[in-house]
């Protein structure tokens, strides 16, 4: 990479996914223009956030619940077109009607005090940027988490997360044990079923949702995540708190017995999985729906976290340092969330830039 220097902006946003184009879209209305005023740097090849990753059997008629962003609706998407497809097109189409110039693919290595005030964003293959003020937005996909289960490193099948799943056509004939209570591992339940014996596990009994998901549900459900953050606590995914979704297919499920959970088993052996009362299930596959954390770790130099293990937020602000703002993260990692916090961070990033810049502590 060529030595570019440090080249300085009002404010850079860190991530492309929903959260990042919303917040780039309103930076844009306000006024700001791409590579003067503010840079957007997206670690992922191509345009789509998380969903470029997504198993190619996950179409765009199974999504749970996509909100257009904002000023350009997402119309006539064929349901049966993989949605990793579907979303990638739409959010590479959103980035040229806005001009958002997104620099991809960008590693920020490390967000740090720099001179005058500014953070200091040091990238890996981009140079370095100086910034009065940053948005946020890198989500969860590339910090998958994994759960230790005494016995794992026994097990002489297959074990993989969500992160690395592709498909049911990679269980066919296995006995395989899906782990989590979310939307994926309902999805992944349903399509392995028709070509594998599958068991379901989870930690605690899942709560199926009959009705739509509307607009007002959704923002109820993003209200309870708010409360963790607000109290410096790492926060529960929004999905954790609506419940799953009771849908034709889902009900289908239930009564075939496919989504039957059993509880958590205590510890993992060479052929399966056992629990302390002496049940056993055998095991090709185990397969780790278990979710996602918050890719955080080059915000480490700032010193965010509160002691609870949570980035304590105000709105889309770090209490800790008013110049970051974290959007996609807490109640604004669903769809809906990141339109919503997306504008908030804008308005108050620009709260921000109207006020000198403090002196380097």
């Amino acid at each position: 990479m060529t030595d570019v220097g440090t080249r300085d902006v009002d404010v850079a946003v860190v991530g492309a996914g929903q959260a990042g184009l919303s917040a780039a879209y309103h930076l844009r209305r306000a006024g700001f223009a791409p590579d003067r005023d503010i840079v957007v740097l997206d670690h992922s090849p191509a345009p789509g956030g998380a969903w470029q990753f997504r198993w190619p059997s996950l179409t765009y008629g199974k999504v749970h619940g996509m909100y257009d962003l904002p000023g350009l609706p997402l119309v006539d998407a064929p349901e049966d077109r993989p949605s990793s497809e579907v979303i990638g097109d739409y959010f590479a189409r959103y980035e040229r009607t806005f001009d958002l110039r997104v620099r991809r693919p960008v590693d920020v290595a490390s967000v740090s005090e720099g001179a005058g005030g500014r953070l200091l964003v040091r990238t890996r293959n981009d140079g370095d940027w100086s910034a009065r003020a940053l948005i946020n937005a890198t989500g969860t996909w590339d910090r998958p988490f994994l759960p230790h289960h005494p016995g794992a490193e026994t097990f002489r099948g297959r074990q993989l997360h969500t992160a690395g799943y592709r498909g049911p056509e990679d269980f066919a004939g296995q006995r395989v044990v899906v782990v989590g209570g979310g939307t994926s591992a309902v999805q992944h339940l349903l399509e392995i079923s028709e070509v594998a014996d599958t068991l379901w596990v989870t930690r605690r009994p899942p709560v199926f949702r009959d009705g739509p998901f509307d607009e007002r549900r959704g923002r109820e459900a993003v209200a309870l995540v708010d409360e963790r953050v607000r109290a410096g606590l790492p926060p529960r995914s929004v999905v954790s708190v609506t419940g799953l979704v009771m849908n034709e297919a889902v009900r289908r499920g239930r009564e075939s017995g496919v989504l039957e959970p059993r509880p958590m088993f205590t510890r993992i052996t060479p052929e399966g999985v056992a629990w302390d009362d002496g049940g056993t299930a055998p095991a090709d596959s185990i397969l780790w729906a278990t979710g996602f954390r918050a890719a955080l770790d080059h915000l480490a130099p700032l010193r965010l976290r509160e002691r609870g293990g949570g980035i304590r937020l105000e709105g889309t602000r770090a209490v800790r340092d008013p110049r970051v703002h974290l959007v996609g993260y807490g109640p604004s990692a669903s769809t809906i969330g990141a339109n919503r916090y997306g504008r908030a961070a804008v308005r108050e990033v620009r709260r921000l830039l109207e006020t000198p810049a403090r002196a380097a502590g």
